[in-house]
Formats: C-alpha cells, sequence, structure tokens
C-alpha cells in the first residue's frame, strides 16, 4: 500500500478534520504536550486512530530537514483531480467560478503559499500544468497550513486547450504580467473568472499570455521590479475578493 506522510500541526489537523479514514498512524515528537498538539491527539482518539510517541530523529528520518512541528501523520494518498472533475465542479456552482491558474510554478514553498492564499480567498480550484510545475507534496501540504486538504489541485495534460475550454464555459481569464497596460485594480473581477499567475522569475509562457482575454500588472512603486508569485497571487485574488464581496446595507 503506497503512503504518505504529512507533517506540520495546521495539515495534521487539517487532514484529521476532512479526511480522517486516510490517516494510518500518528507520530508525535517525545516531551511536547502543547495544547495545539493536544488537539491533534484528541481528534485521532475520537476517530479510532493511534499515536505513537517517538523521538526526534525519527520524525527527521521522515521528512528530512523540513520543520514538522513535532508531528508526522502516515496516511493513504489523497483523492486525485482531473480536468472533468474541474467540469463538473464548475457546473454545480451556485456562485461565479473562482479559479486560480498556475502556470509552471516550480517551487513548492511558493506553491504551498498560493494554496494558502487561494483557500483564504474563496478560490473553487487551483489548475496548473502536469509538466515544468511542482505538484502536491509533503512540503506543499506543510506551507499550505491545511489549504492542500481542502482545495482542489487539478493537474492537467495541456493547459492551453484547458484554458480554450474554460473560455467555453463563459469563465473570463485574467493573466498577470508585468507589461501590461491595465492594472489589476483597473480590471472587473466580480464574474466568473480565473486568474492566471506565471512561473518564478519568467511569468506567463507566451501561449498562455495570448490564451488570455486580459492581461493585468500589479503597479511597484519601489525599485523592486516583481513580488514573489506567492506575494503577488495574493495580491490579486484579494482585490478579486474585494471588488465580489456582495455590499452590505
Amino acid at each position: 500500500m503506497k503512503r504518505e506522510h504529512i507533517f506540520g500541526l495546521h495539515s495534521v489537523q487539517a487532514l484529521l478534520k476532512s479526511a480522517p479514514q486516510r490517516v494510518i498512524e500518528i507520530y508525535m515528537v517525545q516531551g511536547r504536550n502543547d495544547q495545539r498538539l493536544q488537539k491533534i491527539v484528541n481528534a485521532a482518539q475520537s476517530n479510532g486512530i493511534h499515536c505513537q510517541v517517538v523521538n526526534r530523529n525519527k520524525l527527521d528520518e521522515l521528512v528530512g530537514d523540513e520543520n514538522h512541528q513535532g508531528v508526522v501523520a502516515i496516511c493513504t494518498p489523497g483523492e486525485t483531480y482531473d480536468e472533468a472533475y474541474l467540469f463538473k465542479l464548475i457546473e454545480n456552482l451556485n456562485e461565479p467560478a473562482f479559479l486560480l491558474i498556475l502556470d509552471g510554478v516550480t517551487d513548492p514553498h511558493n506553491l504551498g503559499a498560493c494554496m494558502r492564499s487561494a483557500e483564504a480567498a474563496g478560490v473553487h480550484a487551483v489548475i496548473a500544468p502536469k509538466d515544468k510545475s511542482v505538484g502536491i507534496t509533503p512540503i506543499v501540504r506543510k506551507v499550505a497550513c491545511g489549504a492542500a486538504e481542502v482545495l482542489p489541485f487539478i493537474p492537467v495534460t495541456n493547459l492551453a486547450r484547458t484554458l480554450k475550454n474554460l473560455q467555453e464555459k463563459g469563465i473570463w481569464l485574467f493573466g498577470a504580467a508585468g507589461e501590461a497596460e491595465q492594472s489589476v485594480y483597473e480590471c472587473n473581477l466580480t464574474g466568473p473568472i480565473g486568474i492566471l499567475m506565471g512561473a518564478e522569475g519568467d511569468g506567463l509562457r507566451r501561449l498562455t499570455q495570448d490564451t488570455c482575454d486580459h492581461l493585468m500588472n500589479i503597479p511597484m512603486a519601489g525599485t523592486v521590479s516583481s513580488l514573489n508569485v506567492s506575494v503577488a497571487t495574493g495580491v490579486c485574488l484579494f482585490e478579486a475578493v474585494r471588488q465580489r464581496r456582495v455590499p452590505t446595507n
């Protein structure tokens, strides 16, 4: 049976909440007995999951150099999503689709941070090409602080084709590009949309840019020419959140 190691307090807690049936066993570091870890113990016990206390070296062996925060869950692989799932999800929404599309993000820490921002912003799914981009790894799950356990991540074989299919479903595509003439604050992000962010350093590929309905930039006031992709993603997503918020009278 294939197994995954999920580590970090937020990630393990989210896993126990969303899919406890996946957890085989939980390893916890010896000597730690704080309230955050106790929540995990309580959730595990209520689901009949065994918790084993081990020394820190054992946890370090399981996750390498990453900070496990004293807890590692041994679990079965999570659900995988595909393009068919994506379009079924969109079809069943009772609100305008809100998608994040990442074109070639290869750093797991950046993907994890993007997932965290996307989940906080209310994004319905994150889409990325299968090739030349990172997938959901234990590091991504750790950095995402639980978002990877609840937000669908959908790898697609042909991103350009998926983008065209999204457009045919009435979804407008807004790509972030430094050379764009219009800023993110001037775009109408209130309807069914996909926000596209490019790879670290290189940005959106030319074919991806050409497929977008609109390109937008983030105005920069300082001497720095660009933002980290996860920071830029947060800026664009939460401008959309601001615009999409229903006014209260």
